[in-house]
């Protein structure tokens, strides 16, 4: 009896918390000075070099913009007015200049009110077809690069609800578009109608473990009306904007022509539909048709996938990653399991490797197999490719050189992925002859370009491996120590020309082609630092040991004012990631050199508010050998937050008893659990969030095993589960349309009713339109407002009193 006068009494103080009418808010000059911007533009080059494509957007999407209709329907969010995604991002400008010009030239005959998306470039690199999204639906574009002038081909019928959009003919002179079939039936509203009875699903016996996706598919209704959305006709549209039938409406996924042009290979969604796995998985067949859009051939056939064996390496049986071969005209290649899927089944080798040559008939050719599943192939020629394979549950990848002629094959690499020290870089590729990037192959040498973290820093590379003998040879390695220079593309090896981009604590990253035989640096952009009041901040990154001796590191940065003796607030923000082994862990991958940027998500504002700012803090979670990392998850995440505090104090620099901790997603959980298990922290900001693992049954983030596997981790790792503890002031944030998996916004929600019902101190806002990340720009300043206002209250003008009754407690346990 006692327990239900308990629990009622709950139920009451949960049901009658107060709510605030609000009005969206702006953040204080200092933040909203470095907050509301006009961004660099966003920068293509061609791949021989020569001409350079500068794409302008507004930092930030209105809320108007986030209020048009949206339809969520199998894991897509479309605007079934416009037949485009409903979160796309929208370019407004594009300028064009030459690479060796100084100024770049303005593009003429642009739509007014342009929202420009889906850029692609022709074969010959002479144009870029783009969709223009309108009022009313999505045209297509075309940009003549040479005389930097726009002009549209289409009217504004394009379907664009399954990406894949536009594909270019190879002639340069014609396109494959998806356009609104003539015969869409009207859309269902969902809202209004009346239902013709219960929705049913069954289950047949196997195990279909799938994680929590959102905005799947529900109702019969929407049944319906994500196939009308997603049904297309393909048109052939030529440059001149003439219009002819291609194929009739179907659900069209993917295009993709053959290197040599003469054949596309379409992938059309079938039924049955699901109501637990989103449309990637649905049934499918893959046909071949010629240039023409004669049919050849079905290529391939899967059925609906919702049930695989448990793991993150289980896979789909049958053929799947289906690919043009790069360096041939006509060949298909392919994966499939040789043991069915399932990580629990023990094999030589995971996966086997085929092609098939145009027209497709006849037996396919196995051409490799892989120890670990199957991820990928760079083609070099008849003799020479490369293939990788990997497995999440040991963090290997396994590098393949292999002779795609007679299957042979050798390991050339074999390493944790997650040891950035020992990463030998990527293998350099270029356009081959029929535009597809292949491996740069100069006789027996390939090329490899990679990071260069290091123990002693940061310095990016070049290498030659020569096939033979299987030796490298180091070419140029970047010898910057007050600059970060970030190698983005071989233009030309032979002549050495080399785009990269450098930048540094105060300079705005630009790009410039590095000549590494000349020994030669010329700038190809001048964009202007839009963050002035940040060039004088102290950033630099701290090295630091955890209890049990791991190497921690994170990027600190001193208040705009600070003054030698005194103690500041601090923010520490980070986000968790899991590690097989301690010694990957422990590596650096913090540059101080980087550009100072302060992104919408950032902490980075506060330093012009009096505050110490820890960014990126790392909170490595490890779990070596049979041990997984979250079986301590708790105690090494208290452990990397005292680590953090402890040397940042050493420094002099703060006062630990007003320190904040935030994060985003995992961060926010992260930030949760801290203020729950220890008395580090004066507040916490918390976005975004899961909270109740047992709302995620089947796995979540790193963690493989089932809520049934291992009760105890789902119990221990909730914060909600131990929502009696938390005393803590915590800002909760939210978005109402967030699309993550596991991170529902019913967690937040949950979680804050939990809290306020045991008299914990939290705030719980909940952003309208808002997904995971957030887009609109009242969203942004306002979540900077109640960040700011939080952390002002709560930390920086704490109450003595409330310090007092903190310490009183930690004595205490």
């Amino acid at each position: 009896m006692k327990s239900l006068i308990k629990l009622c009494a709950f139920l009451f103080v949960v049901s009658s918390y107060a709510q605030q009418s609000l009005t969206y808010q702006k953040p204080s000059d200092e933040i909203l000075e470095l907050a509301d911007v006009e961004l660099a533009p966003a920068v293509q080059i061609d791949s021989k070099g020569e001409h350079m494509v500068l794409l302008y957007r507004n930092q930030y999407k209105s809320i108007q913009e986030l209020s048009e209709t949206e339809l969520r329907l199998a894991g897509l969010r479309i605007n079934p007015v416009t037949n485009i995604g409903s979160r796309t991002n929208y370019y407004t400008n594009i300028k064009v200049k030459k690479i060796k010009d100084k100024e770049a030239k303005q593009v003429s005959g642009l739509p007014e009110n342009a929202r420009l998306s889906g850029f692609s470039w022709s074969p010959d690199e002479t144009m870029i077809a783009c969709l223009n999204t309108t009022a009313k639906g999505v045209e297509v574009w075309v940009l003549n690069i040479a005389n930097a002038s726009v002009k549209r081909l289409t009217d504004a019928n394009v379907n664009a609800n399954m990406r894949s959009t536009i594909n270019w003919f190879k002639d340069n002179q014609h396109l494959l578009v998806k356009m609104l079939p003539n015969d869409r039936k009207n859309l269902i509203d969902t809202a209004v109608a009346v239902p013709t009875g219960p929705t049913v699903s069954v289950s047949d016996g196997a195990k279909a473990q799938n994680r929590t996706y959102q905005d799947l598919l529900k109702t019969p209704n929407d049944e319906f009306n994500f196939e009308q959305l997603a049904r297309s006709e393909l048109k052939k549209v030529s440059i001149d904007g003439n219009v002819q039938d291609f194929l009739p409406a179907a659900m069209y996924r993917g295009i993709s022509f053959s290197p040599d042009g003469n054949y596309v290979m379409v992938t059309k969604i079938k039924r049955p539909f699901s109501y637990i796995v989103t449309f990637t998985r649905f049934p499918s067949e893959s046909i071949m048709y010629d240039a023409g859009g004669n049919k050849v051939k079905t290529v391939n056939e899967v059925p609906l996938d919702e049930v695989r064996p448990k793991g993150f390496m289980s896979t789909r049986m049958g053929k799947r990653n289906m690919q043009w071969r790069g360096d041939r005209p006509a060949t298909l290649v392919w994966a499939e399991a040789l043991d069915k899927g399932d990580p629990a089944v023990e094999v030589d080798y995971r996966d086997v490797v085929y092609e098939l040559n145009a027209p497709f008939s006849g037996k396919a050719k196995e051409i490799l197999r892989t120890k670990q599943r199957f991820s990928g192939i760079q083609w070099g020629n008849d003799n020479n490719a490369i293939a990788y394979d990997y497995w999440w549950n040991t963090r290997n990848l396994k590098t393949y050189l292999f002779n795609p002629s007679n299957g042979k094959s050798k390991v050339i690499s074999d390493r944790n992925y997650q040891d950035v020290y020992s990463d030998p870089g990527n293998f350099v590729s270029s356009k081959n002859e029929f535009g597809r990037y292949t491996l740069n192959m100069n006789g027996d040498k390939l090329y490899l370009m990679g990071d260069g973290y290091s123990k002693e820093g940061q310095f990016p590379f070049i290498d030659e491996y020569n096939i033979k003998s299987g030796k490298t040879k180091r070419l140029y390695q970047s010898e910057y120590t007050d600059k970060l220079e970030s190698l983005n593309y071989a233009i030309d090896m032979k002549k050495g020309e080399i785009l990269v981009r450098i930048e540094s604590q105060k300079e705005y990253p630009n790009y410039y082609i590095r000549n590494i035989k000349k020994d030669a640096l010329t700038p190809i952009t001048s964009f202007e630092n839009p963050f002035k009041s940040l060039e004088e901040v102290d950033k630099r990154v701290v090295s630091y040991k955890r209890d049990d001796g791991l190497d921690l590191e994170g990027t600190l940065y001193l208040p705009l004012d600070y003054k030698e003796g005194e103690k500041y607030p601090m923010i520490l923000w980070a986000y968790p990631r899991e590690y097989k082994d301690k010694a990957s862990a422990s590596q650096s991958t913090a540059n101080p050199n980087e550009f100072v940027y302060p992104y919408w998500g950032s902490p980075i504002y506060w330093v012009t508010k009096g505050y110490v700012v820890l960014d990126d803090a790392a909170f490595p979670i490890v779990g070596e050998g049979e041990e997984e990392p979250n079986d301590t998850f708790r105690s090494q995440l208290v452990g990397n937050a005292k680590a953090a505090i402890d040397a940042v104090d050493n420094l002099g620099y703060i006062d630990r008893d007003k320190v904040a901790v935030g994060g985003h997603s995992y961060g926010a959980f992260m930030t949760a659990n801290l203020l729950s298990h220890s008395n580090l922290f004066a507040a916490g900001i918390a976005r975004s969030g899961a909270y109740n693992r047992t709302l995620t049954p089947f796995g979540f983030q790193s963690e493989e095993r089932s809520y049934w596997d291992s009760p105890e981790t789902y119990y221990t790792m909730s914060p909600f589960m131990h929502a009696d503890k938390m005393k803590t002031p915590l800002l909760l944030i939210h978005g109402v349309a967030d699309n993550n998996s596991g991170t529902y916004p019913l967690q937040s929600e949950r979680y804050f009713n939990a809290l306020k019902g045991l008299g914990a101190p939290v705030r719980l806002v909940m952003l309208p339109k808002e997904s995971h990340g957030y887009r609109a720009k009242e969203s942004i300043m306002h979540m900077l407002w109640e960040q700011d206002q939080w952390l002002d209250k709560h930390v920086k003008n704490k109450k003595k009193e409330e310090q007092k009754i903190e310490k009183e407690e930690t004595i205490k346990n």
